[in-house]
């Protein structure tokens, strides 16, 4: 006999609430699910599953005690009971697993909402076997077709919401129809049920037992509890997460405003790891290098220095630095990205945790380059001082020995026979004397010791004047041009000392230049203002200029080019005077030289001289310096003074052949204390540099005591006061016979008067 059966309606009303607090919760914590990572997030995963499952079967269970037949009474087999609450969370647990991976595919998904709807209807018909009731149990199978269906619906629409971002009434309308689907699910394979008695059975009430009742209200707190203590967690973890999440933005910001406050410093910083690469640089680090970041962020630190650098950071300064914790000014040389060397000076410190491990290394480096250049060009200046004093010493003795020399062959040549080989000999001899006086005028050049005739000097003309010269210098294989502004200004400058300047340079440059090429001489007119550092004061400038077409010079020669006696020629091809001479002329003039050139560019060399009409000054010379006066008519009594011996007896003797008296006093003191004796002298001779009384101081004492009497400066080269107010006549040494006499003569000339002495300009340096 077919029996019906009734449903309490509380318990089922229960049964939906169930089902959606369960929905509800499981959407919930499938949120944690994503937030989470690790165990945690694995942790979430089972509650969630416990809550979606365990729910579904509590629903399940209070459903089936909410079912009643007349007269019979259910039991439950505990075993088959336990295995359909097992069944529904293992199937939500696996599909919250899958659907939770990073890269899940809608095949997945429907995969996973078809095993889990199948566990559901399995926990279904699982918990229907396991009741007890004294009737055949048979099942519709088109309404159970419809409980499976309903059971997939639902279970994919469960897990495809389980992992969206939903708000609050998402999740409420969600929770809502997932409810009611489980719920309907359960109803209709009950629906699909039907029972046969065993035997006949009194009607009843339709309403379950109050066993029944208790158990299923039981079931129903535990549950609710369960999800709510799950809720809870879930809140409390929401509310830790967000602390987190706003700690860890807050800390994001912070090493955003470090990394940011690091990188815009305007010191070049730089932050190692323990095996020296780069972690961290601030932008003026890469600005000082030239590196993109990219290409340095990474790299050990020792990729940016010179193999020397390299050696002595990883034998010397990384070691000590690890050790000690600190490195201070540690020199380095880097290498920009452009391939130019940069000097630095690097200091270091270890960060470290609180155990005292390794966290980083910070450093700054600072740029000495431009210092190191100062140094070294110091360094350059004062060795260039230095070997210029011993120059002009050495040009000095020379000059004294080339006087005695070249005077005394003078006389000899006068007294030899008739004999052509002898007086060819002598030639030769005075030829060679007169070499070595050319080599000590270059020499006193360089030591801006030589004297100078400085007057206005028009270049284009200064090289017209020279291009015969010039070309048979240079040769046929070399080509000359010319660049001359109109409106050019003249130059302040020895004229004679400036063709020799510019003969050097333009054989400089054909030198440079084996296989033929151009050379350009040109001149431009240049301002230097107080700002500008060229070594120059300010002012106007003539800056004459050489440039060649041929190999050019590299660094380290271009450095030592002006050094006395450096030269790249073959032997016996160059003295290495040629542009220290230069060198020595334009700064002796109140210029400079100036040197550009690059390997296979060729040179330029630049002679920058002082305007003209910026000097007040003129030259108030008598006579022109190459005319020639004849020797005096009358015999006259001269003091020769000078303290080298055998420069004095040559110039007696010069004076004597002459026809004059001649008195020999080797100090100043000796020859003032002739003159107050009482001695007549018509003429002084003297030396310039003295020991004791030099003879500008001489030449001072003379005149407030005698003032008429006419004084000769002879002299190598002249260090001559600054504030001097007298104007000597000057002989400049070594001389020949014709050149003294001469010398004589004009002293003579302008013996009455104010006009007496011819207009001498002292020297700057000489």
């Amino acid at each position: 006999m077919s029996v019906s059966g009734a449903h309490d309606s509380t318990l089922v009303t229960l049964s939906v609430l169930i089902a959606t607090v369960a929905s509800y919760t499981a959407l919930d914590l499938a949120g944690r699910i994503r937030a989470a990572t690790g165990w945690a997030a694995h942790a979430w995963l089972a509650t969630a599953a416990l809550a979606m499952g365990g729910g579904i079967w509590a629903m399940h269970f209070v459903a089936m005690l909410a079912f009643s037949m007349p007269g019979m009474e259910a039991h439950y087999d505990v075993s088959l009971t336990l295995l359909s609450l097992i069944v529904p969370v293992a199937v939500t647990g696996i599909g919250f697993a899958v659907v939770n991976r990073p890269r899940r595919s809608r095949f997945a998904l429907a995969a996973s909402g078809l095993l889990m709807g199948i566990g559901i209807a399995a926990m279904h018909y699982t918990g229907m076997a396991a009741m007890h009731v004294p009737a055949s149990l048979r099942y519709d199978a088109l309404w159970v077709a419809v409980s499976i269906l309903i059971a997939v619906g639902a279970s994919t629409i469960a897990l495809w919401l389980a992992f969206k971002n939903t708000g609050l009434v998402q999740k409420l309308v969600a929770a809502g129809v997932m409810g009611i689907a489980v719920s309907g699910m359960h109803y209709t394979a009950m629906y699909a049920a039907s029972f046969t008695a065993h035997e006949v059975t009194d009607g009843g009430h339709g309403y379950a037992s109050i066993g029944q009742t208790n158990l299923a209200l039981a079931v129903a707190a535990a549950t609710f509890l369960i999800l709510f203590l799950s809720l809870i967690a879930a809140m409390f973890d929401r509310r830790f997460a967000v602390l987190a999440e706003r700690e860890a933005v807050a800390l994001r910001r912070s090493e955003e405003q470090f990394r940011a406050l690091y990188r815009k410093t305007p010191l070049p910083l730089h932050a190692l790891d323990a095996e020296g690469r780069i972690e961290e640089v601030s932008d003026a680090w890469l600005d000082l290098l030239g590196y993109p970041r990219e290409s340095v962020v990474g790299r050990p630190l020792i990729n940016f220095m010179n193999e020397e650098s390299v050696r002595r950071r990883v034998q010397e300064d990384w070691p000590k630095l690890l050790a000690s914790g600190a490195l201070r000014d540690a020199e380095y040389r880097f290498v920009t990205q452009r391939g130019e060397p940069l000097d630095v000076l690097l200091s270091s410190q270890v960060e470290r945790d609180a155990q005292g491990g390794f966290l980083r290394a910070l450093g700054g480096i600072v740029d000495v380059t431009a210092r190191r250049r100062a140094e070294e060009a110091l360094r350059q200046a004062q060795k260039m001082e230095a070997v210029g004093r011993l120059t002009g010493g050495i040009a000095h003795d020379f000059n004294n020995l080339l006087a005695v020399v070249i005077g005394n062959l003078d006389l000899l040549r006068k007294r030899l026979p008739d004999d052509p080989r002898l007086t060819r000999l002598v030639e030769y001899a005075i030829q060679g004397a007169e070499r070595g006086a050319s080599l000590t005028q270059r020499m006193l050049s360089f030591a801006r010791r030589q004297s100078l005739r400085p007057e206005p000097v028009c270049p284009p003309d200064l090289v017209r004047g020279m291009e015969d010269l010039l070309r048979r210098s240079i040769g046929p294989r070399v080509q000359i041009e010319t660049h001359f502004p109109l409106g050019l200004p003249d130059a302040y400058a020895d004229a004679n000392q400036l063709e020799l300047a510019l003969l050097n340079l333009v054989v400089n440059a054909r030198d440079a230049m084996p296989n033929g090429g151009t050379i350009t001489i040109g001149a431009r007119e240049q301002t230097v203002g107080a700002d500008q550092v060229r070594g120059l004061p300010p002012g106007k400038y003539v800056c004459l200029w050489v440039s060649d077409t041929g190999t050019g010079m590299n660094e380290a020669t271009l450095r030592q080019a002006m050094e006395p006696f450096f030269t790249t020629k073959g032997v016996g091809k160059g003295t290495g005077l040629g542009l220290s001479m230069v060198h020595g002329l334009a700064e002796q003039s109140g210029g400079a030289l100036f040197l550009k050139s690059r390997l296979g560019a060729g040179t330029t060399a630049e002679v920058w001289l002082p305007v003209a009409e910026a000097r007040e000054e003129t030259d108030e010379v008598a006579n022109d310096a190459d005319q020639k006066v004849g020797a005096a008519t009358r015999s006259l009594t001269v003091l020769a003074i000078d303290d080298d011996a055998l420069v004095l007896a040559n110039t007696a003797a010069m004076l004597d052949d002459l026809g004059h008296v001649v008195l020999e006093a080797s100090s100043g003191e000796e020859a003032l204390t002739l003159l107050r004796r009482g001695r007549k002298v018509d003429l002084v001779i003297t030396d310039y540099a003295m020991p004791g009384m030099t003879g500008q101081h001489l030449a001072e004492a003379i005149r407030a005591e005698w003032p008429r009497i006419p004084i000769l400066l002879a002299t190598g080269y002249a260090e001559v006061a600054q504030d001097s107010h007298l104007a000597l006549p000057r002989l400049n040494k070594p001389y020949q016979q014709a050149d003294l006499a001469n010398a004589v003569a004009d002293c003579l000339k302008h013996e009455d008067g104010a006009d007496r002495v011819v207009a001498f300009r002292p020297v700057r340096g000489g």
